[in-house]
């Protein structure tokens, strides 16, 4: 197994296994990235996420993708995994664990203050493997999200 990072021909792929992410997450016709748009987002001239891919078989088993988030505490940056999947024909091989690993140690290397991530309460199978790597939930906090026809009525400033 090998963990590097994405390149440019790995797009479609990375873009497939996100659609693959959308349909075990039980929202199949969410996304809505295209090739382009993930292209820009990895490889314009302003990056805005990265991405690793783990590799074995000369095919591409999962990925991380992630971008930077900011401590005002600490005062330095961290990484939030957007994404982290991995082929169902190829979970249990260690490359979930060696994407973490990888992510862990970047932010190491780079004196970033953490490594978090969100995951749906129902996902058992993946709070079990993050619980196994000494990962905890922040339960005092709650995600809250703007989108749709609230995002527009705030930036309008018509929200109620």
């Amino acid at each position: 197994m090998t963990i590097r990072d994405a390149r440019p021909a790995d797009v479609a792929t990375i873009l497939q296994l996100i659609h693959d992410l959308a349909i075990y997450e039980k929202e199949p016709d969410a996304v809505r990235n295209t090739p382009e748009q993930l292209h820009q987002a990895l490889f314009g001239p302003a990056p805005s996420v990265f991405a690793q891919v783990a590799e074995s078989d000369d095919a591409i088993q999962g990925f991380a993708l992630w971008f930077l988030n900011y401590s005002t505490w600490e005062g330095v940056n961290g990484i939030y995994l957007e994404d982290l999947y991995v082929r169902p024909d190829a979970r249990g091989e260690g490359h979930g664990k060696a994407l973490l690993q990888n992510l862990a140690r970047i932010a190491a290397e780079r004196g970033y203050a953490r490594v978090e991530w969100s995951v749906l309460n129902w996902n058992e199978p993946s709070i079990s493997f993050y619980d196994s790597l000494g990962a905890f939930p922040q339960d005092e906090w709650t995600t809250y999200r703007l989108t749709g026809p609230a995002l527009t009525a705030v930036a309008n400033g018509t929200a109620t």
